[in-house]
């Protein structure tokens, strides 16, 4: 018996309208009432200086601290780096950090449509998804990282290229930092509630400020309850969502903050369907994009994810300072749905298998940092050591079982699916311990002479994983160590303009042996190489940021099919991309908004033993958007009336390394209009506007992925 627990639509929308509603007939009743005219208090707005884990008004962030894990300028950045700031997570009306990375450059988002289990994305044509951190510390799931809400987040970095030199085991591509929300010293408030298509409907509320007088002690507490569908049929993107965060600053030189979280989702997830009828010819007709191949009754994915952590930094004087970043995450998921695998001779009835996997797991993050200003001479430097240490422990299950056919053209759900956990056969069940633990220590070198920046940084790793069968009883273990390192030379003018060079490395440990006929030894990490240039551009007085990057990106040790023993793997693959990525950034005085973005990729597999020279997965070689916003200012026709429109293309690419399933280019328009007064912002956000049906990708003859279809949500907002 599976229990789900319904969210009440009417009751949500009612309580959450008096959340927005009745602060505002309070604030107006407020006002001191003379000769029949009410006299509003007066609302006084400060700018504050941006640092790197702060809020930003607008689109245009200046600071960043995820390329360098210092508080640096972007500006002084020798490496591509995008920021997407609260105001445009919020312009955009994104339902997930997938969606918030749509206009971003080097980035291929939602690669299988609306998942609300997961955040995919792939940079410069590399699977992002081991790459996630929050606050900079890695997000760990043997299953991949659960789907983080984005309401709970200030700002998404992307980082492009090699960043192992801080961060340890990383893909070559890049890694996405998510970065919290944090109290603030100025109090604020805000409830919001929004509906709109697949029956969602959702309400948050964001607060914080000072506890004490002094500022002492600052909070922020945020929270969300969702209830809805998707654009798939029987799939569900409800969850529970709490963030509580407390800062303590004894003294103006120290501060403690602590970080905690909560998320229980309740969903389900798409599942792949057959190429024909989606991206192929079916004789039978087109299967709809609505249509969930599994059985309603046997679809859940609950998800608990529990974090508490802190960030602590003491500055010693003005060239001193100690951090110590640490968080401990607890994950329970719980995942029972079907698979296609295969159509019948008829091409309409397709064959179906059943899935059954648990999960636990827990991960202690900690990263102590001693950080040193100090100068030599004419030189200036800032000086980085650390010492991070990583901790994770697990327990997956998984257990593959027969299910019924369906008729994909006209299901007839409700058919009797046996629980694979008492039915599936040896060969198609394990349930294994798994512990990994890395030690690393990196020291960075940020380096000024004059208008010359030269950052250099080097770091070692050790990593050891150990898997348990519960089954079997085999235990293996493995044990790798790397040293990663990144050269940077800038040039940053007077007049705003920064080109710069770059070299970097990466690793990413790979668990697995050769054939025992090969000697059976263990495999090496994958290890990645970078070349950049580019030229960064903020124009003096102008709130806009411009950037231009190329790049030369290899990745070897790529595990592929032994040639004389096709049941186990040899790691004799390589692969190579290169491209041109251009973004542009601005926030206008004039009300208006603006972001270009344009991505060329020259992906190929340069060694392998099949796929050699084919394209790799899911690189497109063309991507390019255009978003801009504008809302009216004071004596303009209709004060706070603001509008918005975009454009999204994506030119066609291969599912998978064979180069068998093409899916072909696509354009997509997104649009918004919204209203201000007072303190309340009416908003209505449409994404594919045009609801243009298209396959996102096709990873194999049954894994092929619709794209999101037109979806529209409403948002009320009051904010004080």
């Amino acid at each position: 018996m599976v229990l789900k627990l319904e969210l009440p639509r009417k009751e949500i929308l009612l309580a959450s309208a008096a959340a927005v509603l009745l602060p505002g007939l309070a604030w107006a009743q407020q006002g001191a009432v003379t000769d029949g005219t009410i006299q509003l208090p007066t609302v006084s707005v400060e700018a504050t200086a941006q640092t790197a884990t702060g809020p930003v008004q607008g689109f245009v962030a200046e600071r960043a601290a995820s390329a360098t894990k210092t508080d640096t300028p972007l500006l002084e950045t020798p490496q591509s780096i995008s920021v997407i700031t609260r105001d445009r997570i919020d312009a955009q009306a994104v339902r997930s950090v997938t969606e918030a990375l749509r206009y971003t450059p080097g980035v291929l988002a939602e690669t299988a449509g609306f998942d609300p289990r997961f955040d995919t994305a792939f940079i410069r044509g590399f699977n992002a998804r081991p790459s996630q951190y929050l606050d900079g510390m890695r997000l760990l799931r043997t299953f991949g990282p659960t789907s983080i809400e984005q309401y709970g987040l200030e700002r998404i970095e992307v980082v492009r290229g090699p960043s192992s030199v801080l961060y340890g085991q990383t893909v070559p591509g890049g890694l996405i930092n998510l970065v919290s929300k944090r109290p603030t010293e100025t109090p604020f408030g805000e409830v919001n509630l929004s509906a709109g298509s697949h029956n969602r409907f959702q309400s948050a509320f964001d607060l914080g400020g000072p506890v004490t007088d002094d500022g002492t002690f600052l909070y922020r507490m945020t929270g969300l309850v969702r209830n809805s569908e998707t654009g798939v049929d029987y799939v569900d993107d409800d969850r529970y969502f709490i963030a509580p965060a407390l800062t303590w600053r004894p003294t103006g030189d120290t501060t403690f903050t602590l970080l905690g979280r909560f998320q229980y989702d309740q969903g389900s997830s798409p599942i792949g369907l057959p190429a024909e009828g989606t991206l192929l010819y079916n004789p039978n007709g087109r299967i709809p994009r609505s249509r969930f191949a599994g059985e309603p009754g046997y679809n859940r994915s609950d998800v608990t994810q529990t974090s508490i952590g802190w960030n602590f930094e003491h500055r010693f004087d003005d060239a001193w300072t100690v951090r110590q970043n640490t968080r401990y995450m607890h994950n329970t998921v719980k995942y029972n749905n079907l698979y296609v695998s295969g159509f019948e001779p008829d091409l309409t009835t397709i064959r179906r298998g059943s899935l059954v996997q648990r999960e636990t797991s827990d991960t202690l993050n900690m990263d102590n940092q001693v950080q040193a200003r100090f100068t030599t001479g004419p030189v200036e430097h800032t000086v980085l050591a650390g010492l991070e240490y990583r901790q994770f422990w697990g327990n997956t299950q998984s257990y593959f079982g027969s299910a019924p056919t369906l008729n994909i053209f006209n299901p007839n759900y409700g058919a009797y699916v046996p629980d694979s956990r008492t039915t599936a056969i040896a060969a198609l069940r394990t349930n294994n311990n798994q512990h990994l633990a890395q030690t690393g220590i990196y020291i960075q070198d940020q380096i000024r002479l004059g208008n010359w920046l030269l950052t250099v940084g080097g770091r070692q790793d050790w990593t050891e994983t150990r898997t348990v069968g519960r089954i079997t009883r085999a235990r293996s273990s493995q044990e790798d160590d790397a040293f990663t390192g990144r050269v940077a030379l800038m040039y940053v003018s007077d007049i705003g303009l920064a080109p710069y060079v770059s070299y970097s490395t990466s690793f990413d440990p790979v668990v697995g042996t050769y054939n025992a006929a090969r000697g059976g030894g263990a495999f090496q990490p994958t290890e990645g190489e970078q070349y950049e240039a580019g030229i960064k551009y903020q124009p003096p007085g102008m709130n806009s940021f411009f950037t231009a990057s190329v790049f030369h990106l290899t990745q070897t040790n790529v595990s592929t099919r032994d040639p004389l023993y096709p049941s186990s793997s040899v790691q004799t693959g390589e692969v190579r991309v290169r491209g041109v990525e251009l973004e542009a950034v601005a926030s206008l005085a004039e009300g208006v908004n603006v972001i270009g973005a344009y991505t060329y990729l020259d992906g190929e597999i340069t060694k392998d033993t099949a796929n050699r020279g084919n394209r790799p997965a899911l690189v497109p070689e063309h991507m390019a958007s255009l978003w801009a916003d504008y809302r009216m200012g004071e004596g303009s026709l209709v004060p706070g009336l603001g509008f918005g429109a975009g454009v999204r293309y994506r030119s066609s690419l291969y599912g998978e390394n064979a180069n068998v399933y093409r899916s072909p280019s696509v354009t997509l328009v997104d649009a918004s209009i919204s209203y201000e007064v007072g303190r309340y912002r009416f908003s209505v956000n449409a994404s594919n506007l045009f609801d243009k049906r298209y396959v996102s990708s096709c990873e194999g003859a049954n894994y092929c992925y619709y794209g999101t279809g037109r979806t529209v949500i409403g948002n009320l907002a009051y904010r004080w």
